[in-house]
């Protein structure tokens, strides 16, 4: 085995679990986490915000946006669950929690409605608040993130899927003007509107799986209890 004598650290395990992790690469995977997590960002409806910060005076790094955002993502993704458990919580219980909270945003996508408050900033860069934090790489990330681990999708598609949103993030920030200009006002309603039909449908479906599993743990913990 291969052990750093200062820390400890089993390369040769680390390596292997890594390996490991690009044998599950799936393309229908990486399909799903990526869709889901494109319409939980909401790069689209994130427009008129855009323009709006623009005209306002405010400044932003287009490739710094998604660079941080990814990071944050990514590492997220990596302490998330370890995170989770130290709560006490399971990722099953976690994904019923997260699904409702998908839920309630696909709402406000439909019904125009605003329910989760954000505060504006009065810097004049949003490069990072309100770019970064909370609006691409925020609690709806984080809680889509861990929603669909406990859908099973392994690390290294939900991985993939970070780096490509990312990329439109980019994109989308990059030409934003010429986007408003092709879709149009009624276009980008439209395709929120759309987006938030699917996610309501994709919500529904997390939270009615891990309802299951936790109901089924919840049965065999009484079953344990009666045979004691």
């Amino acid at each position: 085995m291969m052990t750093t004598p200062l820390l400890g650290v089993d390369l040769g395990q680390i390596a292997s679990a890594i390996g490991h992790e690009f044998t599950l690469f799936s393309l229908d995977e990486l399909y799903k986490a990526f869709f889901t997590l494109f319409v939980t960002i909401d790069i689209i409806g994130a427009i008129p915000i855009i323009l709006s910060l623009k005209s306002k005076g405010k400044t932003y790094h287009s490739a710094q946006v998604g660079i941080y955002s990814g990071i944050i993502l990514i590492a997220f993704l990596l302490v998330g669950e370890p995170l989770l458990g130290s709560f006490g919580a399971d990722i099953s219980t976690f994904g019923v929690a997260g699904g409702i909270v998908l839920f309630v945003m696909a709402v406000e996508m439909i019904f125009g409605i605003e329910i989760f408050k954000s505060e504006d900033d009065s810097s004049g860069n949003t490069t990072f608040v309100p770019l970064v934090f909370p609006l691409f790489a925020g609690a709806a990330s984080f809680t889509t993130l861990l929603t669909l681990r406990s859908a099973g999708i392994a690390m290294i598609n939900l991985a993939l899927s970070i780096v490509l949103n990312m990329v439109l993030v980019y994109l989308v920030l990059r030409y934003v003007s010429l986007l408003d200009r092709i879709l149009g006002k009624n276009g980008v309603y439209i395709l929120r509107k759309f987006f938030g039909v699917v996610l309501l449908a994709i919500s529904v479906k997390f939270i009615t799986k891990n309802l299951i599993e936790v109901i089924a743990m919840v049965q065999h913990g009484v079953a344990a209890l009666g045979q004691s």
